[in-house]
């Protein structure tokens, strides 16, 4: 994994959505699992930015098949944030994310209002997400509640790079 990032940030497919897209082309009939593993991994170490990785799978995929892509590849990737960050806890979230940030959302988990902030920010475009699941990861927030949250927020973001990324094209 760690090869694979200083490759792509040698060849420039975390720079170039271009170089990205024929990477992944270049795998023929793999290339849809290749990106959703990319997709998985860009949710755990938050490298590439979520949104500019989205409408890479659009551009590559089309607006449907980019939008399943993202979405299967964002969701299991979101639920592994959750269990590392259960196993891990803080020591792992303050190696990944300044300590401003982070303290900043820790002090929404000592409030009774994290579910709603976490649904919000889930439910909508430019919300730090993979930190959000990182901080449910030490919350209080029960697994079926983190993934109900994440199988039903996650498609408004993605209709709306989707749509975003086709009204452009």
């Amino acid at each position: 994994l760690i090869l694979f990032i200083i490759y792509g940030f040698r060849e420039g497919l975390f720079t170039s959505n271009e170089k990205l897209i024929e990477y992944i082309a270049g795998y023929g009939a793999v290339g849809p699992i290749i990106f959703m593993l990319l997709q998985i991994v860009q949710v755990i170490f938050p490298v590439i930015p979520g949104g500019a990785s989205c409408l890479v799978g659009v551009l590559a995929f089309g607006p449907i098949w980019g939008f399943i892509y993202n979405y299967v590849g964002l969701c299991l990737g979101s639920m592994v944030v959750f269990y590392l960050s259960r196993k891990y806890g803080l020591r792992l979230i303050r190696k990944l994310f300044s300590k401003e940030t982070v303290d900043k959302y820790l002090g929404y988990i000592r409030t009774n209002k994290f579910n709603w902030i976490f649904m919000v920010g889930i439910f909508f475009p430019g919300a730090p997400d993979d930190l959000l699941c990182y901080i449910a990861g030490v919350s209080k927030m029960k697994w079926h509640q983190f993934i109900w949250v994440i199988l039903h927020g996650k498609p408004l973001t993605l209709v709306f790079y989707s749509l975003f990324i086709d009204v452009l094209g």
